[in-house]
């Protein structure tokens, strides 16, 4: 509906546009045409503007669809930088533009009042201003964050804990399980990507490694999948932290200036997060913490595989990837046999789980009876 309004709008101008270049073009035709002088509005004149104005005004009817498109696109464009700038940086652009326009008028004014030169002196001196007061608070914004709390004390909680931004690690990018997590529903804010990670996962992609270029590759198909195919917002920050040259060190300092949570892989980039006050959501523990949990004296069925490494053991797997070491299990290697849990061990690298065949335990409790 919007688009007929607007293209019948750009009829209407078409058809303005066209009477009046043709009445421009009239004396001209006047020439080749007899047309009576002192008169305007003859049947010549009245069917000479008709031609303008329909000529020009079938001309903007088919070219205003362009026209819309273009807007479109450059409003589509405007909109997508802007999310990628943190509200902090907004709050102070525009704080600096009133306060430094404000001062700059001040002095501007008696400037102004110099004779001959004081009238060009004067705008440039506030424009001056002005980029000298914007920069210098943009390079300090980390002391004016009591500005952002102002704008942000009448949001409700729960409409702030929905806006949280989640900042990917290029680790955790590579894992390609946020993928996974995205499709579940359970995270929610904005995905953060900044422009300094999409060079980092380049640069590996670009690698004469093989399994570097594979990991990176992989790195930018998880991106692109994230960005198209899942309902969760993303978007790519642009800017840079110039005086800091680790992307850990970048991602922290993001981290604090947009208010955001870091996900990760990275265990030396997780315990950094903690040292500097950032939350992390580390996704090895999320990966832990989701797992099946299982107690001493349960049974399941296990598919042993391998050996394990004291004399006798097997070692199988769950699907989730978690260890079991079978005791008594090694000639059991190639079947899938019901096993009794005995215990439950919690370790950095993840759980393992130490159980013995079920047939063994069943044979000890009818020997006990």
């Amino acid at each position: 509906m919007i688009n007929k309004i607007l293209r019948f709008i750009g009829t209407l101008i078409g058809v303005v546009v066209g009477i009046y270049v043709f009445a421009v073009l009239l004396p001209l035709v006047s020439v080749f045409i007899s047309i009576p002088e002192g008169i305007h509005f003859t049947p010549v004149n009245i069917g000479y503007y008709a031609v303008g104005g329909v000529l020009f005004g079938l001309i903007f009817y088919l070219i205003t669809p362009l026209f819309i498109n273009i807007f479109n696109r450059i409003l589509s464009w405007a909109e997508s930088k802007l999310k990628a700038v943190p509200t902090q940086d907004i709050v102070l652009v525009v704080f600096g533009l009133i306060v430094t326009l404000v001062i700059g008028l001040l002095i501007s004014y008696p400037v102004s009042r110099i004779p001959v030169v004081g009238v060009f002196i004067a705008p440039v001196l506030t424009l001056f201003l002005v980029f000298i007061g914007i920069r210098f608070l943009l390079s300090r914004k980390d002391e004016f964050t009591f500005l952002t709390t102002l704008f942000s004390r009448g949001r409700s909680s729960k409409g702030k804990d929905n806006e949280v931004f989640k900042i990917l690690d290029t680790s955790a990018i590579i894992d390609g399980r946020i993928v996974d997590i995205c499709k579940t529903g359970f995270l929610e804010g904005i995905i953060v990507v900044a422009g300094f990670v999409l060079e980092e996962l380049r640069h590996i992609a670009d690698s004469s490694d093989l399994l570097k270029r594979n990991r990176g590759r992989r790195g930018l198909d998880v991106l692109n999948k994230i960005q198209k195919d899942m309902q969760i917002p993303v978007q790519i920050y642009e800017g840079d932290f110039d005086d800091v040259a680790e992307v850990d060190s970048k991602l922290v300092r993001l981290a604090k200036t947009i208010n955001g949570k870091v996900i990760t892989n990275d265990y030396n980039l997780n315990k950094v997060c903690e040292l500097q006050g950032v939350p992390v959501l580390n996704i090895n523990e999320l990966a832990n913490a989701v797992k099946p949990v299982v107690l001493p004296g349960e049974e399941m069925a296990a598919q042993i595989i391998k050996e394990g490494k004291e004399s006798g053991q097997g070692v199988a797997y769950l699907d989730d990837g978690t260890m079991i070491v079978v005791e008594g299990g090694r000639r059991h290697i190639g079947e899938t046999i019901e096993v009794l849990v005995t215990s439950v061990l919690q370790t950095a690298a993840g759980r393992m789980i130490f159980a013995k065949p079920k047939e063994n335990a069943d044979q000890v409790s009818g020997v006990k009876q």
